[in-house]
């Protein structure tokens, strides 16, 4: 996490450095989660580590935060960019990244992940769900 903070300080000091954006102006957006890094079981009262690889669009979007939101035992889950507006912005090709976040387990039943993977033809969310079961 510390590094984390670390890069987006140094990222967001060099534009601010950058004598022709005065205005630099940002926005959030949520980027689809390519493939997950889940344990096959949890343990109830333990913390696990779960890990999400994500393709970064351009050299202006930066790891923003995870979008989670829980619901009884389902857990909705999307990878949030800060997309700096900027001129001179480089797509990129294939660059993915991974983000990862703790989840402590706090109850016995089944917990099901449900990882954003951006939208279908119809405009309506994709999500890979995952549902992992609790040991004692």
């Amino acid at each position: 996490m510390k590094k984390i903070v670390f890069f987006i300080f140094v990222f967001i000091s060099f534009f601010s450095c950058n004598k022709n954006d005065d205005n630099l102006s940002f926005k959030s957006v949520f980027i689809p989660i390519e493939s997950v890094d889940i344990p096959d079981e949890f343990t109830l009262g333990e913390v696990h580590t779960i890990g999400v690889t994500y393709k970064r669009p351009s050299n202006c979007h930066i790891f923003g935060k995870f979008y989670y939101a829980p619901h009884n035992n389902e857990r909705t889950v999307a990878v949030v960019n800060t997309v700096f507006e900027r001129n001179d912005c480089i797509d990129l090709v294939d660059e993915t990244l991974t983000a990862t976040f703790n989840f402590q387990v706090t109850s016995n039943v089944s917990y099901i992940f449900k990882f954003w993977q951006g939208k279908d033809d119809n405009n309506e969310d994709i999500f890979l769900e995952i549902e992992v079961p609790v040991t004692n």
